[in-house]
């Protein structure tokens, strides 16, 4: 399966565990996962993206912009996910939700 480069990046150490879901397997479980459009895979190609190529698996599937904070008992503490990409979670409150988990 090809990566990004992005994907193929070590991850920066964090004092919590992130998922790095490749192939999208975690998000499809839980509905997380759609297809783009045929017009939208046009644009994503004149800009040289071509996702079925990134994702190596010839999909043009992408993940719903979401975060979940999950405790060490496995409890949701937090859970943003919208499908509209450009209406991403604050990162402030990802930060705040993981605050509550430290001082808890």
């Amino acid at each position: 399966m090809a990566r990004t480069p992005r994907e193929t990046e070590e991850p920066k150490p964090y004092p919590y565990e992130m998922l790095r879901d490749f192939g999208n397997q975690v998000a499809e479980k839980y509905g997380l996962v759609f297809t783009l459009p045929d017009d939208l895979r046009d644009i994503y190609l004149k800009f040289g993206i071509d996702l079925a190529r990134g994702n190596g698996d010839g999909t043009w599937r992408l993940p719903v912009p979401a975060r979940f904070v999950i405790d060490r008992q496995g409890i949701i503490r937090a859970a943003e996910a919208d499908p509209d990409y450009t209406r991403r979670p604050e990162p402030a409150r990802t930060v705040e939700a993981l605050e509550k988990l430290r001082l808890a």
